[in-house]
């Protein structure tokens, strides 16, 4: 796989990786934008609205009649979080040229559909369709309204927003009910053409065609974009350190028979100059696989839990353990959680575990180079942390990590928060 990324336009960098590997191709346009509470409903949703209709397409049985005639092809709204940054935009798969019989050049016309979807969406006396906008609004809240039904999502969920309540990490992905049902068609008109004009633009290929021409299309299909001169302030607040002294414990009642415990920590000082391959080991020794010490001993072990494990947003500076407990063994299993990760402060770790470990990580950077959405998501996860690496790259130095990286990236992590999902108590009768 050769990749290539270059910024064709103001604002717009362009992530080309060729290769002829998948008789699947696809594009990304993604626009970042700051991650807030005012803005994240809005930003949900314009995605959303793009894909109903367009200036040339109507509706969605014109925009699908339109992609049947190109083999099949997909394009679906994105919404996702990369730390304090809220990424939406739009996301196609389809047929590589290469693999189909006659000149149909669909990267051309897959890209000039996007373009399209993008700058000139169906409107009506210049603005954003309102029936388009309430239909999809109540799809949003839906969305937003359907969360706890995940009580395991749901927990880790209610763990950042209290853990992280004065930061905009805080803030889901989706925005919130209450500003997600205020939203209109004049506003969300507004808000489009102010996020269009300012935000960046990561626009990511993948796929068999040369660099050059896949530059061309996306030029020319992003030709009418007009940008204005103000810059919006993006990036990540990485706080090394837990905001109190104590951990700070929080504690929601619903009506379920499964606790769920969430635990926070901050990563520490490893985020300074952040090795990302030995934080996932790391992760990955303390509870991020089926040989590490959450599932070996919490789970395996002891029994003090259904389910335990760890995962690191490398964004932000966050290892998280997520567990479903027993009510009554809340307390043996916070214990038992927080004596693990001692066991790796000390460097108690067997070669077994390590091992399994590196493997494990460098078997799942590898993995990523089979799947064009894996590839696309981890180039975006490139080009706002880094580092400039492959996956294979990536792979090669996981497998490379010492006992010693390990211990010292653990001794660094300080637990910040503490979060139990209960089940609610019966009132008297």
């Amino acid at each position: 796989m050769n990749s290539l990324t270059e910024q064709i336009m103001p604002n717009v960098v362009l992530t080309c990786l060729q290769t002829a590997k998948f008789k699947t191709g696809c594009l990304s346009i993604n626009l970042l934008t700051p991650l807030n509470r005012e803005t994240a409903s809005k930003n949900a949703l314009i995605p959303m609205v793009l894909v109903r209709g367009t200036a040339t397409l109507p509706d969605m049985a014109a925009i699908s009649a339109r992609l049947d005639s190109l083999y099949g092809a997909r394009i679906k709204p994105v919404v996702r979080k990369k730390g304090e940054i809220q990424v939406i935009g739009l996301y196609a798969d389809f047929a590589d040229d290469a693999f189909i019989p006659e000149e149909r050049n669909i990267l051309e016309h897959i890209t000039e559909l996007m373009g399209e979807m993008l700058l000139m969406p169906k409107t009506r006396g210049g603005l954003l369709l309102k029936e388009y906008v309430e239909s999809e609004r109540e799809k949003l809240l839906e969305l937003i309204r359907g969360r706890i039904n995940d009580k395991r999502g749901y927990s880790i969920q209610r763990l950042f927003e209290l853990m992280c309540s004065m930061e905009d990490y805080s803030t889901d992905k989706l925005g919130s009910e209450t500003d997600a049902e205020s939203i209109t068609a004049n506003e969300l008109t507004r808000h489009y053409h102010d996020t269009l004009a300012v935000s960046p633009i990561e626009v990511f290929y993948c796929g068999s065609s040369e660099p050059s021409r896949v530059k061309a299309a996306v030029k020319a299909a992003l030709a009418s974009l007009t940008r204005s001169d103000e810059e919006p302030d993006l990036g990540t607040d990485i706080r090394m350190n837990s905001l109190e002294e104590n951990p700070r414990y929080f504690e929601d009642e619903l009506q379920i028979t499964q606790g769920k415990l969430a635990i926070g920590f901050r990563l520490g000082e490893c985020m300074d100059e952040p090795n990302a391959a030995a934080i996932r080991v790391f992760n990955s020794v303390f509870g991020g696989s089926v040989t590490s010490k959450l599932f070996m001993n919490v789970r395996e072990k002891l029994s003090l839990c259904y389910f335990a494990s760890s995962f690191v947003d490398m964004h932000k500076g966050i290892l998280a353990v997520s567990s479903g407990i027993e009510f009554d063994k809340y307390d043996d299993a916070l214990s038992e959680i927080l004596s693990q990760l001692e066991t790796v402060k000390n460097g108690d770790i067997s070669e077994h575990e390590l091992s399994s470990s590196k493997s494990s990580i460098a078997s799942d950077y590898r993995t990523i180079e089979d799947s064009p959405g894996a590839l696309e998501d981890f180039y975006l996860n490139q080009a706002l942390i880094g580092p400039a690496c492959s996956p294979s790259e990536l792979a090669a130095l996981a497998e490379d990590i010492t006992l010693e990286e390990v211990v010292q990236i653990a001794k660094g992590v300080e637990c910040d928060a503490i979060y139990f999902l209960r089940g609610a108590k019966e009132e008297d009768s």
